[in-house]
């Protein structure tokens, strides 16, 4: 093994290449002050309980109050879990993760009467406060959201009792994250040459799973699903305990589902959520499997093996790119977005908002986490490959509708519903490509990037479509008491996966085991989101190119609201009907196109 291949300590790794996690605390004393600040605040805003909606007056101080402990929160959970992030396996930051969340938990036991008091107030005293107090607007969609869900909230003292569970109620995914993170172990395996390579879940994710050799792809597979296999009924376990909790929790606050409780929050109909899910399975289907069909016979495959899906549609044309020249790139083809967002994107390169190492102990994947009034910060391994670019403009998308948000928004109406937060961010992949088209003439260029296109719906149009298929077929069953044995998840797994691919892939037996590759099981029902997103983006995307900058100026507006508006709300004023089933059959027409032209290069 030559050091190269050897993954790095998070203290080997060039400083220059991680986040600036100063920007949010420069010193750990700095991190223990604010500690103690948040309990002086929170023992402040106790004073209000019982008076908090007495008058206008009141409420608004009262909510102030407790958005800026809810800011100190967001800074102190982020500086404890962002380092967690990076390097799981470092017991000071297990210590200092574990303390923040313990913290996290207490303070929102202790806010547990705001809710319960807010019910009390009638609509039309709502409307009066928010007249007599304009600043109270700014609360006006918090205010009636709560009031909605009126038939589901509790007693104070039961409401108090289950917020002072929030770290047990938050354990199975903790336990989750924290297992492959520090205790999951791959071995290594040889490449068609006999040579040794590395292995690791990030390493799998960002590299082998794409490469082009097959023996990579399928040893590697093989390794990756040998360490799956040891840890799978300790995770079924786990999920089990995740789904009879929401599923307790629904009983428990009068919903007639569990999948009813879990869109409340999105503002998402059931009607919605099936039609996403029942459109894209029906109608994707058959062109996917053409692109499945093309694959094999680039690589001349004998049968297309579950571990083959990911690989580069031409194994000869996989374009390396350096993160400087990609970040040059991206901040070229986002310039269309304004002077003020390229100048975010800018910054972002130049001041670390962005962790683009491998190390050991890395959380696998990208994601950026939002800090109120400080920045964005964008976790990603860079991998030295084209591919990459496009992750990282992903994420960018998701940073830049926070930065735009941030300066509109407070902290109780920021975050908009999942259901539509995968909308800017695979916007950003969709300009990506489009900059990247325009710039070539070359034929095999063009067909990489329609590939890139490709995989950009395969991962939320299939891989995170068929995980919220999985999960609707699981809250099912579960609701009807079936217990959710291992030998079940991977059955369910498999069939989710067989029924859309059907004999254009072969589906083995370890395929049922990648319901345990994702943590988002943990976050309600968030993976058929993506493929939401994706279809609001494509949808946004064509208004682009046949509107101009008039329909960049309405997407900037839309970003800016954060999550003061509801999703159908924000997709309205973009000029999209997501209730329409046109949308998403627009959007699966554009997946076939882009396939169809991959079939006559």
């Amino acid at each position: 093994m030559t050091n190269q291949q050897q993954r790095l300590t998070r203290e080997q790794v060039d400083t220059e290449k991680t986040w600036n996690i100063q920007d949010i605390f420069q010193t750990e004393k700095e991190f223990e002050t604010a500690m103690e600040q948040v309990d002086k605040d929170v023992l402040r805003f106790l004073t209000y309980k019982g008076e908090l909606a007495k008058n206008a007056e009141t409420l608004l101080t009262g909510l102030q109050l407790m958005e800026r402990i809810l800011v100190q929160l967001s800074h102190l959970g982020n500086y404890a879990g962002l380092q967690f992030a990076t390097d799981g396996m470092n017991s000071h930051h297990q210590a200092r993760y574990t303390k923040a969340n313990a913290l996290i938990t207490k303070v929102e036991a202790q806010l547990a009467f705001v809710k319960p008091e807010l019910l009390s107030l009638p609509n039309e005293v709502i409307r009066q406060y928010i007249e007599a107090e304009p600043g109270l607007m700014n609360y006006e969609k918090y205010l009636f959201d709560i009031v909605k869900q009126k038939p589901h909230i509790l007693s104070l003292e039961v409401e108090e009792a289950l917020s002072s569970f929030g770290e047990l109620m938050q354990a199975p995914g903790h336990i989750y994250e924290q297992s492959k993170s520090a205790d999951m172990i791959f071995r290594s395996f040889e490449d068609e040459n006999g040579q040794n390579l590395p292995m690791s879940e990030t390493l799998y994710e960002d590299k082998y799973e794409i490469a082009t050799s097959t023996t990579v792809r399928r040893n590697a597979y093989a390794s990756y699903m040998e360490t799956l296999n040891q840890y799978k009924n300790t995770y079924a376990a786990t999920y089990q305990t995740e789904v009879t909790k929401q599923i307790t929790m629904a009983r428990l606050r009068g919903y007639e589902s569990v999948t009813d409780m879990l869109l409340e929050p999105q503002d998402v109909t059931q009607q919605m959520y099936h039609q996403q899910l029942d459109i894209i399975q029906e109608e994707l289907a058959p062109h996917m499997r053409k692109y499945a069909r093309l694959k094999q016979e680039a690589y001349d495959l004998d049968t297309l093996q579950f571990a083959d899906l990911k690989a580069p549609f031409d194994p000869t044309n996989d374009p390396d790119i350096s993160f400087p020249e990609a970040s040059r790139t991206i901040e070229e083809a986002l310039a269309v977005m304004g002077e003020e967002y390229k100048n975010m994107v800018h910054t972002a390169f130049e001041d670390r908002w962005i962790d683009a190492v491998d190390n050991i102990g890395k959380q696998s994947g990208a994601f950026c986490a939002h800090l109120d009034q400080i920045h964005p910060y964008i976790l990603i391994s860079w991998t030295d490959k084209m591919r990459s670019m496009f992750i990282l403009a992903h994420e960018l998308g998701h940073a830049g509708h926070f930065h735009l948000a941030d300066q509109q928004q407070t902290i109780l109406n920021m975050d908009p519903s999942t259901y539509f937060v995968e909308a800017p961010s695979t916007f950003n992949e969709l300009l990506l490509a489009d900059h990247l088209l325009a710039e070539t003439d070359d034929k095999q260029m063009k067909q990489w990037i329609i590939t890139q296109l490709l995989d950009t719906y395969y991962h939320n149009f299939v891989t995170h479509l068929l995980e919220g298929e999985f999960q609707r077929r699981v809250y099912t069953l579960a609701e009807k008491g079936t217990p959710l044995t291992t030998s079940l998840l991977c059955e369910q797994k498999r069939e989710v996966l067989q029924s859309f691919w059907g004999d254009s892939v072969q589906i083995d037996e370890n395929a049922g085991l990648t319901w345990m590759r994702q943590p988002h099981y943990y976050m309600g029902l968030y993976p058929y989101t993506y493929s939401a997103g994706l279809t609001i983006a494509t949808a946004m995307m064509q208004k682009v190119k046949s509107e101009g900058e008039t329909a960049i100026q309405d997407w900037r507006h839309v970003l800016q609201q954060g999550g003061s508006l509801s999703p159908l709300e924000l997709t309205k004023m973009a000029g999209i009907d997501m209730t329409n089933p046109k949308t998403i059959q627009d959007a699966v027409r554009y997946v076939g196109d882009l396939v169809d032209q991959l079939g006559e290069e």
